[in-house]
């Protein structure tokens, strides 16, 4: 089960291999990977840009 924590900036998201996205495991993000645990960066501007809205 993946452990999200949101931040000012985005969010930090704590996930085994086999939870990654495609585009995780394709390191299209920010991935750091410390033992069998990967920390994913998903930043906030990224995400609204994603869904068709505006960070403002």
């Amino acid at each position: 089960m993946a452990l999200r924590i949101r931040l000012p900036g985005g969010t930090l998201k704590v996930k085994s291999y086999r939870e990654l996205r495609d585009r995780e495991r394709d390191r299209r993000v920010p991935v750091l990977k410390l033992g069998r645990i990967y920390f994913v960066w998903a930043s906030a501007k990224h995400h609204s840009h994603r869904h068709g809205q505006t960070a403002e």
